[in-house]
């Protein structure tokens, strides 16, 4: 989708950051309202940027544990169609998962809970596995070359003339 020419390109870039970020807690607040929002009576930026929310102590805290997962399994989802490229995977996502963790110091402190950090951790190591894989059998897939000939054209050997 964003893929293109230029090697460097700081606005293409930026543009990445933000439209993955975005997705990544859109698809977050929609994992936390079908998994969380049906236990609590009402839900708040707590689920998704206090350290506190993530514990395995309740069931509410399971819930957004699977709820970060989850995320993590769609991020790669997003790594294959706006990013495109292997080599790119491990570097949109540990700066999606910095800035989270810079919301997160901001909301709430910097994050003591040993759990949080776990589950942080392992959702950007499948984020970015699962994205690069993607992204890896997308890249090896052969080139239809019939594509771009021409309808009904015959092409001539060199022979024939």
């Amino acid at each position: 989708m964003f893929y293109g020419a230029a090697v460097w390109d700081p606005w293409l870039i930026v543009a990445q950051i933000v439209c993955l970020q975005c997705l990544y807690y859109l698809t977050l607040s929609l994992f936390l309202a079908l998994l969380v929002g049906t236990r609590i009576s009402k839900m708040s930026l707590f689920y998704l940027f206090d350290y506190a929310a993530v514990t395995t102590s309740t069931v509410t805290g399971w819930c957004v544990i699977v709820s970060f997962l989850l995320t993590s399994l769609a991020g790669a989802g997003y790594l294959l169609y706006l990013i495109e490229r292997t080599k790119k995977c491990l570097d949109f996502s540990a700066t999606l998962y910095i800035i989270h963790l810079f919301i997160c110091i901001a909301y709430g402190g910097w994050p003591s809970s040993f759990t949080w950090w776990i589950v942080n951790i392992v959702g950007l190591a499948v984020m970015d596995l699962l994205g690069e894989h993607l992204c890896m059998r997308r890249e090896g897939r052969e080139i239809p070359i019939n594509r771009f000939r021409p309808n009904g054209v015959a092409f001539v050997q060199l022979s024939d003339c």
